[in-house]
């Protein structure tokens, strides 16, 4: 009797109990082999997001257009990729998981190699749209994947596996891209990624199958007729388009000071209102938004736009301070990232195994006080500051970054049902994402107006019959050779201004990583309401 209450209580506690590989995408071979297979297009993906950056001036030197004209390269993607990411679900419901899967590969493969060889702008922004929608269906379409493939036991493990790349390819990116442009050309930045997509399309084709288990759930949609959510598409594309413009271009465009940045803030609002009431009463969306209303997917999500803000963020934030203040070129301060990225690596697999043995909440309460700690540690800076002490300051960040990340996706599918997974990894990317673009675009609207609070309040202190004025202008000219008359003055006061630029500069930093390290302390908290998954102790 008592060895049948204790069997019962070990099936019950079972985490994989009533799980069935049915839906699996490795069919009879291992299923870490998918891992391996996804995630070399994610890593094309995800590399090609970050490494176009370092690149804008000499893209823009080559087709003879403004800096602020080249920006439209990123803008461009940023805004596709917003578009598709969230109808991934529906799509890959209506098209087939693996086909949808092969066709954004196919169609990022293509657009890649337009982009390397566009002879304009014009050229190479419609080739970058392409390659955002391409892009936009490799994530969703992966996650998903991993969550029908492998049981609730080993999905952690799965999730960190597949994390690897997701983290070290924005390291990477800076660097890989810097190098490139420095040795080669820009347009091999983009050329790179056709062979290695035509190597993920052949071993997706033979190694990944599509379950006769969703192929009739798919065909039984179809014969039911296709109801196409066109309004609910055209919402999203409005107001997700709308919104990433006007966080990517509003810093340049003087925000609301612009009445094009104004009109695509008034367009996002009322589209992305008009769309929460639509889809919400929809019989079959396009964007399932009811999974908001789940607790812990609605916790994930938010923890999920947080994590966007804070690894986009700072990935943008860190090198900019580094090329900007300190004359950095673009590959020393890439490598500054790289002890980081070696940290992420070594991490991931340890959180990985972890995770079906210690509760995600615990993981994501220590791991949210880990990034929150990096962003003070951050705070420490000055003029003097060494390459050791930023590179010490990303590792701190970076180590915790899988317990951010492989909780999240493990927790995000806890009591769901598989039916609902590709609209669940549609959201969860387009947290990821809207949390980067609110973060980099946040990061550097509070930068530029810090940046002149402070050089204000520096260059008022700059009295002329202030003794410590004149000794200081004294040990500059001592500095600058001794030299005397109006122009060792003016040299000497060109000094002092850049002196107090520079100041103002990183105490500006510095405030930008007081503000990212208190958002991260308030994540904290917000662990605590989540359930355990099953199966935790």
């Amino acid at each position: 009797m008592a060895s049948a209450a204790k069997g019962k209580r070990k099936k019950k506690d079972d985490p994989d109990a009533g799980w069935s590989n049915e839906r699996s995408a490795a069919g009879n071979r291992n299923p870490w082999l998918i891992v391996l297979v996804i995630s070399l297009a994610t890593f094309m993906e995800v590399l090609d997001t970050a490494i176009a950056n370092v690149s804008l001036a000499h893209i823009a030197g080559s087709l003879a257009v403004s800096n602020d004209e080249a920006t439209w390269v990123l803008t461009s993607y940023l805004v596709a990729n917003a578009v598709i990411v969230p109808i991934s679900g529906w799509l890959s419901d209506v098209i087939g998981r693996k086909r949808f899967y092969m066709l954004s590969v196919l169609l990022f493969s293509i657009a890649s190699l337009m982009c390397g060889l566009a002879p304009s702008l014009g050229f190479l922004v419609i080739s970058r749209i392409l390659q955002g929608i391409g892009g936009g269906g490799l994530a969703p379409s992966e996650q998903s994947f991993l969550a029908d493939t492998f049981p609730p036991s080993k999905r952690g493990m799965a999730f960190a596996a597949y994390g690897v790349v997701v983290v070290i390819a924005p390291v990477l990116g800076p660097s890989i891209g810097g190098w490139i442009t420095d040795n080669i050309s820009w347009h091999w930045i983009f050329l790179i990624n056709v062979p290695v997509g035509a190597i993920s399309l052949v071993l997706v084709h033979f190694l990944v199958d599509e379950p006769e288990a969703l192929e009739k759930e798919r065909k039984a949609k179809i014969r039911k007729g296709l109801n196409v959510d066109a309004i609910g598409f055209a919402l999203v594309a409005l107001g997700l388009g709308c919104l990433e413009v006007f966080m990517d271009r509003g810093q340049r465009d003087d925000w609301f000071g612009s009445g094009f940045i104004t009109a695509m803030a008034i367009i996002a609002v009322i589209s992305l209102v008009l769309l929460v009431v639509w889809e919400l009463n929809q019989k079959e969306p396009i964007v399932d938004l009811k999974l908001l209303g789940v607790p812990n997917f609605a916790v994930c999500f938010v923890m999920m736009l947080a994590v966007g803000v804070i690894i986009y963020g700072s990935t943008q934030l860190i090198p900019q301070l580094l090329q900007e203040v300190f004359g950095y070129t673009a590959t020393d301060a890439g490598l500054a990232l790289t002890l980081g990225g070696a940290a992420a690596l070594l991490a991931m697999p340890l959180v990985g195994a972890l995770s079906g043995k210690i509760q995600g909440r615990f993981f994501l309460g220590w791991a949210f006080f880990m990034q929150a700690a990096s962003m003070w540690y951050f705070t420490r800076i000055n003029a003097d500051v060494s390459f050791d002490h930023i590179a010490v300051g990303r590792l701190i960040q970076a180590v915790a970054i899988p317990a951010l990340f492989v909780p999240i996706n493990a927790q995000a599918y806890a009591g769901l049902a598989p039916s609902r997974y590709n609209h669940a990894s549609a959201l969860m990317n387009v947290a990821r994402n809207l949390g980067g673009s609110i973060g980099i675009s946040t990061a550097q609207a509070l930068l530029l107006q810090r940046e002149q609070f402070h050089q204000n309040r520096i260059v008022e202190s700059l009295n002329p019959l202030d003794p410590n004025y004149v000794e200081g202008l004294k040990q500059i000219g001592t500095t600058l050779g001794g030299a005397t008359g109006g122009d060792a003055d003016q040299s000497q006061l060109a000094a002092l201004y850049q002196m107090a630029t520079k100041q103002a500069a990183i105490i500006s930093y510095i405030d930008v990583f007081h503000v990212l390290a208190v958002v991260m302390i308030l994540m904290v908290p917000l662990s605590i309401l989540l359930k355990p998954a099953k199966g935790e102790h």
